[in-house]
């Protein structure tokens, strides 16, 4: 038996088109309404042209502070899903070291063991 499953998501924009507030929705999600988020990425895959296509947005008051953290977990759980893709250690223990060499440039390594 299959199903279809629904991600929806609602973005403001200001005058400027600059997105003021990020909405998601998952039709199988835990919630029971819109999750309100700062940044989000979306990645599609075009096999047929061996394309990305992307969608990367933030809220406009999204701290710099903050866009470091989110990336650096983006690193890694890119590095988990590549892992869970591959199976490939090798390169998935890579980018994860990355994550962390990125991490430790910004400083945010040192904050989270303090």
């Amino acid at each position: 038996m299959s199903r279809t499953a629904e991600i929806k998501l609602t973005i403001d924009l200001d005058s400027a088109n600059l997105p003021t507030r990020i909405e998601w929705q998952a039709s199988e999600g835990q919630a029971n309404g819109p999750i309100s988020c700062e940044s989000m990425m979306l990645s599609v895959w075009d096999s047929e042209n061996k394309t990305l296509a992307a969608i990367d947005l933030w809220i406009k008051d999204t701290s710099i502070e903050d866009l470091n953290i989110y990336f650096y977990q983006v690193i890694h759980k890119m590095a988990d899903t590549y892992l869970r893709a591959t199976k490939n250690e090798e390169v998935a223990n890579s980018i994860h070291q990355f994550g962390e060499s990125f991490g430790d440039s910004l400083g945010l390594i040192n904050r989270s063991t303090e």
